[in-house]
């Protein structure tokens, strides 16, 4: 399979499906496709006729939209358990991660992902606040319920959804604002190897915007 991507420092829904396939062992041959290339457009149009990353390609088939690949990977590999096995686990699980595929925008447009920024905290506005609330809810009543060291138990797709959630909030010196478990979760998460071998592609990137200049609604959906 191929995963196709963009940068990865700045590409949050790039980094859903390739942590989870990494994190679990799922073996893929990445293709990056840089922001910056100004055949950007014509060249991911040849995996997907949404012009967003990430794409899978398995064959003939291709798969966009990363709770889509998710499925997709969940059904194709049902050893790696991308949704815990227990029914009402794998619907909240299920459910938690449309909530993060489909909110908490405010939070998404005030603080983009950026490895490469300096951790330092940034004011917020009252939606962002309350959607940095909604998030200690969702992580703390994960951890409750199931336990940890992950969000239900063992590293699942609903982890990997909110991997880049994770990024944002150690990046833009949030971590204040959250309780004792959210703050477990996202040392938990920060310590994954897949974690660290993706921030090191980061900041290895040589293509680079200005903080304040980045703004991709086209691409980073």
């Amino acid at each position: 399979m191929k995963l196709v991507i963009g940068n990865k420092n700045y590409s949050s829904w790039s980094f859903r499906p390739w942590i989870a396939m990494t994190a679990l062992g799922i073996p893929f041959e990445e293709i990056l496709i840089p922001f910056g290339d100004p055949d950007f457009k014509t060249r991911l149009a040849a995996y997907t006729p949404a012009g967003l990353v990430p794409v899978l390609v398995d064959g003939d088939m291709h798969v966009w939209e990363t709770l889509a690949i998710m499925e997709y990977l969940a059904e194709k590999f049902p050893d790696k358990q991308l949704w815990p096995a227990e029914p009402k686990a794998r619907a909240h699980a299920r459910v938690i991660s449309s909530e993060m595929h489909a909110g908490f925008s405010a939070l998404r447009s005030e603080c983009p992902v950026n490895f490469r920024r300096p951790v330092r905290e940034r004011a917020l506005s009252a939606a962002a606040q309350a959607n940095v609330k909604r998030v200690d809810e969702i992580w703390t009543g994960c951890r409750g319920v199931y336990g940890g060291p992950f969000l239900f138990g063992t590293f699942c797709a609903a982890d990997a959804m909110y991997a880049p959630m994770v990024a944002r909030l150690h990046v833009y010196g949030q971590r204040e604002k959250l309780g004792r478990e959210p703050l477990a979760y996202m040392e938990t998460m920060m310590a994954l190897p897949a974690w660290g071998a993706w921030r090191t592609g980061a900041l290895a990137e040589t293509w680079i915007v200005p903080e304040d200049e980045v703004d991709w609604p086209t691409v980073l959906k």
